[in-house]
């Protein structure tokens, strides 16, 4: 693969401003139980590159998953071609920041690579977990799922950039869906929609305990149908961490990616309320808000070395004190503020562009042990565990549903609620937290089905993030 993306690079020595080569292989495996038997087991491999070139200071891009010279020929032609011919609807040239080219490798940590693992060992650890959640009468629907994906790339650049990268991700979780009299409740464990997901090998997903947590899913999925309905009005809210990692992606996360600021992602996505004249006068949230965009964190979703630009990973400043303090940007975008990358470029796989993605983004612990934060709160909920989310296209106005709600009375966690909503505005939100747990209970979860661009790609990022408390929320649609 190094040896391919260089001769390819080398084909673009003097015809172009810039350009550079990712040559990608990937392999994935993901296997699913139902109800007691095997629903789907499947694996696939991929390999393939992509051409980036910067003609007249235009974007041209074309890829193939034929790795010869003969095919790079004709790729490198395609993606000049496809440069040139963007130049003659040119708006303003691309400019690139000066980020030095490196010559590397990185890998990701683990300690059992999935892929030695035997199929048979899997499913019957899922099997297990499932047969637990189903010995609770009421549960409709159990449900077992793991998956892995091992990445290796290589990027090339005619600036003088040759690196080389290898992960390897693990993930799995449960849920538990109970029925009665036409209502409908569901438990997840580690988190919902597939659990959590991390750089990390078969280690990771034998840490979670899935058998061990299932028989508590499924006995909260049942006691749901007989729970009261949240309470709504305006009261106190704690999130559990996996809840406040998707607050995070999606008020932060999403508003500071620095394309959807221009305009970029206007017509698919949104743009965002976080424009440029906030940049180090914005307050996003209270003074104890601090927030780092960190690809330096080991095991996390959102960790690299290099991002697909070349350009070494990062821990910047996002928000500090509650002051927003930094976008996520590339090297094409930066330079509109006077700065280089931060290197938030990634792309879905060899044949699609980069584009500014979320590494792991993550929010700050504070200083409280969670019981101590529970007995603290005279009156409020304990919201755990996302079942929907809805936001505006520019991050502003949102509203989440979590699976549980726990009501808070005189310093005491006490009856579980259903249908559980909270709504607000991002930059009110963040100024209500007034208390977040300490690093003992931070946790780092990994989101891998962040969508984004045109056409979709599909990113894997990361959130940390330590149960807190914020004050006047309102609940309930």
């Amino acid at each position: 693969m190094k040896d391919f993306a260089k001769t390819a690079c080398d084909m673009l020595e003097g015809r172009v401003e810039y350009g550079d080569v990712r040559v990608v292989e990937s392999r994935d495996e993901s296997y699913v139980v139902k109800n007691g038997k095997v629903e789907s087991v499947s694996s696939s491999s991929d390999l393939g590159f992509g051409v980036r070139v910067l003609v007249d200071g235009c974007w041209g891009f074309a890829a193939s998953s034929a790795l010869t010279k003969d095919e790079a020929v004709k790729v490198v032609k395609q993606a000049i071609d496809i440069a040139k011919a963007s130049s003659t609807v040119r708006g303003e040239r691309v400019k690139l920041d000066k980020s030095s080219p490196s010559v590397s490798s990185y890998r990701s940590e683990f300690a059992k690579d999935p892929f030695e693992i035997p199929t048979s060992e899997k499913i019957e650890l899922l099997l297990n977990a499932d047969s637990e959640m189903r010995k609770e009468k009421g549960v409709k629907v159990s449900r077992a799922t793991m998956s892995f994906q091992k990445t290796d790339k290589v990027f090339s650049s005619t600036e003088g950039a040759l690196i080389d990268q290898s992960f390897t991700e693990s993930g799995a979780g449960i849920s538990a869906l109970a029925v009665k009299e036409g209502d409908v409740q569901i438990r997840s464990y580690p988190t919902s929609f597939g659990g959590n997901y991390a750089n990390r090998g078969y280690e990771f997903v034998l840490a979670m305990d899935l058998v061990g947590n299932a028989p508590r899913v499924a006995e909260e999925a049942v006691k749901l149908l007989s729970a009261r309905e949240c309470p709504k009005g305006v009261t106190t809210v704690i999130l559990e961490s996996a809840q406040l990692a998707l607050q995070i992606h999606e008020s932060i996360g999403h508003p500071i990616e620095l394309d959807r600021v221009l305009g970029t992602e206007a017509s698919y996505a949104g743009t965002s309320f976080v424009t440029m004249d906030k940049l180090k006068s914005f307050r996003y949230g209270s003074d104890l808000v601090n927030v780092y965009a960190d690809a330096e964190v080991k095991g996390g979703l959102g960790s690299f070395g290099f991002d697909d630009e070349g350009v070494p990973g990062q821990r910047t400043p996002v928000i500090e004190k509650g002051m927003f303090k930094g976008y996520l940007s590339s090297r094409e975008t930066a330079p509109v503020l006077g700065v280089n990358s931060s290197g938030a470029m990634r792309a879905d796989g060899w044949n699609r562009i980069p584009l500014i993605r979320m590494t792991n983004i993550n929010l700050e612990p504070g200083d409280w042990r969670f019981d101590d934060l529970i007995a603290d709160t005279e009156d409020g909920l304990f919201l755990a565990t996302n079942k929907s989310w809805s936001i505006d296209d520019k991050r502003l106005n949102f509203q989440f549903g979590t699976e549980a709600a726990y009501a808070i009375k005189n310093g005491k966690l006490g009856e579980i609620y259903k249908n559980a909503v909270y709504t607000g505005i991002t930059p009110d939100f963040w100024a209500s937290c007034d208390a977040i747990c300490d690093a003992d209970h931070w946790q780092l979860w990994g989101v891998p089905n962040c969508g984004k661009g045109q056409p979709g790609q599909t990113a894997h990022v990361g959130h940390g993030a330590s149960p807190a408390r914020f004050r006047n929320i309102r609940v309930g649609v």
